[in-house]
């Protein structure tokens, strides 16, 4: 069976390709190149109103910056100190989707990041899930992030331990995508990275990540790109994303190594990242979850400079 790796060739340039050019995808190991056109839908992006925008006190004027700065659409991690109506009204005020939120956290003061894969902890996860749910349906929000969690304290992240949580975070993915589906949601799982973000995160490669999704095959469960985490942890990133693509339900992004703007000085090119998720044709949305140099509004220059070569 011949064996395909396609390389994407983009012009030379600081600029994302015209709407109207072509990328060239060669296939090396046989077959012909394929012209790819750059006329495919472009991209569309959230803010992420826990990372942008924190200028502003609270979540509802927040998402009033977030319309303002042109975004169609906002994603958050944790919501749940605010009201769900409130949240609500601002959401159809502006015109927003609400794309995604997260599982509540746990007990942060006690180190806990999620609770999915942890055990002992499965009847919280629940509890966790429940008000993730109910704030979702009052949001029309489509796409819960379940967290998996760190490796408590006191266990050493040895293979045992893996095992252990393993089986915990598939019972709970598949006890979840039960009531998910009742509700026309999508749950998703991200790795995070553990060189420089979270030593004891539980999940933090798109290859275990892949793992997990192929013993719970539920469809409604799938798999959360934040390209920060992936680059940090396996690099890769073309051959990882053309093989990870059908299993995608969302994708974030920030620069490396600093997690700020995509075009602040870093290792990832961006205009490269957005031309390749165009051709592969990319569906969802783009979560810009990043720590802004300066103010947010001073730093969306990117975005706006990516709006007006799309239009």
């Amino acid at each position: 069976m011949t064996r395909y790796i396609c390389v994407f060739l983009l012009p030379l340039t600081s600029q994302l390709p015209a709407r109207e050019s072509s990328l060239t995808c060669w296939c090396l190991g046989g077959g012909k190149p394929l012209k790819m056109s750059s006329s495919t839908a472009a991209l569309r992006f959230c803010a992420n109103i826990s990372w942008l925008f924190t200028e502003l006190p609270d979540f509802p004027q927040r998402m009033h910056a977030a319309a303002a700065a042109g975004f169609r659409a906002v994603e958050a991690a944790w919501l749940y100190d605010a009201d769900p109506l409130e949240l609500r009204r601002a959401k159809d005020d502006h015109g927003l989707e609400v794309v995604l939120i997260n599982t509540p956290p746990g007990d942060l003061k006690a180190g806990e990041l999620g609770l999915a894969a942890v055990p002992g902890r499965e009847e919280d996860f629940k509890r966790g899930l429940d008000q993730a749910i109910e704030y979702a349906r009052a949001l029309d929000c489509k796409r819960i992030h379940l967290m998996a969690g760190r490796v408590p304290p006191g266990m050493d992240g040895g293979p045992a331990v893996v095992r252990e949580m393993e089986a915990v975070f598939v019972r709970n993915l598949n006890y979840a995508a039960k009531l998910l589906s009742k509700e026309g949601i999508t749950g998703l799982i991200e790795p995070i990275n553990t060189r420089v973000t979270d030593a004891r995160y539980f999940l933090s490669s798109p290859h275990y990540a892949a793992t997990i999704l192929g013993k719970v095959a539920k469809d409604n469960i799938k798999l959360q790109m934040d390209v920060f985490h992936w680059q940090i942890m396996d690099g890769n990133l073309t051959q990882n994303m053309q093989r990870y693509l059908p299993l995608l339900g969302h994708v974030q992004v920030a620069q490396v190594p600093g997690r700020n703007e995509p075009d602040s000085e870093g290792e990832i090119n961006y205009n490269y990242i957005f031309s390749m998720l165009e051709a592969l044709g990319y569906r969802g949305y783009v979560g810009c979850e990043y720590k802004p140099l300066g103010s947010t509004q001073e730093g969306l220059g990117w975005l706006k400079d990516y709006w007006t070569r799309r239009k």
